[in-house]
């Protein structure tokens, strides 16, 4: 079992930076790879980026790729996403997942088990 709590999600006008904290617990972090998804109204999930186990690898969404970045911090069970440059198409609830299925980076739905409750990002023009 894994337990994710998302956090530092917001309103920020367009071009602002926010970024977002996933906190797990529950198992030894070092042993899931994590990603981040969001969910605008009317659409589907959609992957943001992911991260591997060790943090050394990363994968990004075309659509953010250049403006977010993803690290985490394996001594600390956290994960976060740095937005910058925010635009108003990123608005969204955005989730982090964990994956305790896979050793690199994910970028389907499918491929996580546990996911947090989702924390609104609102990018206003």
């Amino acid at each position: 079992q894994v337990q994710l709590v998302e956090s530092g999600g917001g309103l920020v006008q367009a071009g602002g930076s926010l970024r977002l904290s996933c906190a797990a617990s529950g198992r030894t972090f070092s042993s899931v790879a994590m990603g981040w998804f969001r969910q605008a109204p009317g659409k589907e999930r959609e992957f943001v980026g992911g991260i591997n186990r060790s943090g050394s690898t990363t994968y990004y969404a075309d659509s953010v790729k250049g403006r977010f970045t993803i690290s985490r911090d394996n001594a600390k069970n956290m994960v976060y996403l740095q937005m910058n440059s925010l635009k108003p198409e990123d608005t969204a609830v955005y989730y982090c997942a964990a994956s305790t299925k896979f050793f690199g980076v994910i970028t389907t739905a499918a491929g996580y088990d546990y996911w947090g409750q989702g924390t609104q990002v609102t990018v206003s023009s």
